[in-house]
């Protein structure tokens, strides 16, 4: 969920109520009204999309484009994610016709395609997605091998490092808890700081140790509990963190952002965190930011690189819209590569398309896009399955507190929990 922008959308705050989402449903909800045209003039292509504050400039020249043949119009969606899928969900299922092209999570896309909302890419279209795009973003955007949505950017986790408290950066866990309990020893700031509150932000650094310990939490089909070995050492792994001493003593209630300032306050050796800590570093202590590094996400075992799991957002075409052939066209427009490249350098939203990181405009707003591009060559996918908003929740309620993992049980338990989730039983979807 993680997903997950101006970058706030990895800065996820505790879940809000239902009520509070149903509140801003009745606020937003005669938008319908301003639904495609249906007088015969210029189609009007909604855009429904969390907020990205230079998003309307894509929009604009997408337009501009389009020469007349459509309008794209920017719907703002609430800036947190849950509200955002509550409110698409319910104009969905209502099968609202004024809302044409939509934001998904990536973890979302499944959901949306297995309740028939959004419409398959076929044909040129198709090819014209997939041509050149990285296969981590684009499996995310796939189900039952078809393409559902267009990946417009996604994101991966890094290692940022005290460069003068560390001579080379971990590339294991356990190596990285060993240097954080060598400088708590010498008095130094030690550290690891990163997201452990019962949250999607949990289960995505749960997600990243079971890919990198060679495991599975679902099957190959996606249609029944797997947590196999490699599932059941990721939850040793993860115990073995929580209880090693090195962690915040906030870990169990720790979001993205709360962990960047403790970070950013020189509190840590280690982060764990989205790419948006740097830029936010640069700003806030230029003189602490000079001695930070980074590096690829630390994995389970030595010589074996990690599997990073990955974030960021699709663009899907509603099935009640009055203009799919324009919608299309548009969400092509939007995610291209041009504007995935101003996307990325104003609004820091990394690229789906690979030969953007070449481009030299990335090397200042990206000076990390080789480690990024690294990691999303040989990424991870949270699991496919339209049940996941009942999976993430199940699992972030046994994974938390982390220091209370017990692994052998844990993973029964998860099983069997999982197993119910596929099922959506007692969990409220």
């Amino acid at each position: 969920m993680t997903d997950h922008t101006d970058q706030v959308r990895h800065r996820r705050r505790p879940r809000t109520r239902v009520a509070a989402a149903t509140a801003a449903l009745a606020l937003v909800a005669p938008l319908a009204a301003c639904g495609s045209d249906d007088t015969g003039g210029t189609p009007t292509i909604n855009l429904y999309y969390g907020p990205e504050q230079n998003l309307q400039k894509v929009v604009d020249d997408c337009n501009a484009e389009a020469q007349g043949r459509y309008r794209i119009v920017y719907r703002t969606l609430p800036r947190e994610a849950d509200d955002q899928r509550v409110q698409m969900v319910r104009r969905l299922a209502a099968e609202d016709t004024g809302m044409d092209v939509l934001g998904l999570d990536v973890t979302w896309t499944q959901e949306f395609a297995s309740a028939n909302w959004i419409r398959e890419w076929t044909g040129q279209d198709r090819t014209d997605v997939e041509q050149g795009t990285l296969a981590g973003p684009l499996e995310t955007a796939t189900y039952e091998d078809k393409l559902y949505a267009a990946p417009k950017n996604t994101n991966v986790q890094l290692l940022w490092y005290r460069k003068d408290l560390v001579e080379q950066p971990p590339t294991t866990f356990d190596e990285m808890i060993s240097q954080a309990q060598e400088l708590k020893g010498q008095g130094q700031p030690y550290r690891v700081l990163t997201m452990g509150a019962q949250y999607e932000g949990l289960v995505v650094l749960y997600n990243t140790l079971v890919a990198s310990a060679g495991g599975n939490i679902l099957s190959a089909d996606g249609k029944r509990a797997e947590m196999d070995e490699g599932a059941v050492r990721a939850l040793e792994q993860l115990q073995r963190f929580a209880t090693a001493g090195v962690t915040s003593p906030s870990f169990s209630n720790a979001t993205e952002d709360p962990v960047r300032l403790e970070f950013q306050a020189g509190d840590g050796a280690f982060q764990l965190n989205w790419p948006f800590v740097y830029p936010a570093l640069q700003e806030a202590n230029p003189q602490l930011a000079e001695q930070v590094g980074w590096a690829r996400f630390p994995g389970v075992d030595p010589q074996t690189p990690s599997k990073v799991t990955v974030g960021g957002y699709n663009l899907a075409v509603s099935s009640h819209s009055r203009h799919p052939e324009e919608s299309f066209e548009a969400a092509k427009c939007l995610r291209n590569e041009r504007n995935q490249k101003f996307s990325a350098v104003n609004d820091g939203v990394p690229p789906t398309i690979e030969a953007v990181y070449d481009d030299p405009d990335m090397d200042e707003a990206y000076p990390m896009k080789e480690t990024i591009l690294e990691e999303l060559r040989d990424a991870a996918t949270r699991p496919l399955t339209p049940a996941y908003q009942n999976i993430s929740t199940v699992m972030s309620a046994y994974l938390s507190p982390p220091a209370a993992i017990r692994p052998e049980q844990t993973a029964e338990e998860l099983r069997t929990a999982i197993g119910d989730a596929l099922e959506s039983k007692g969990v409220l979807p």
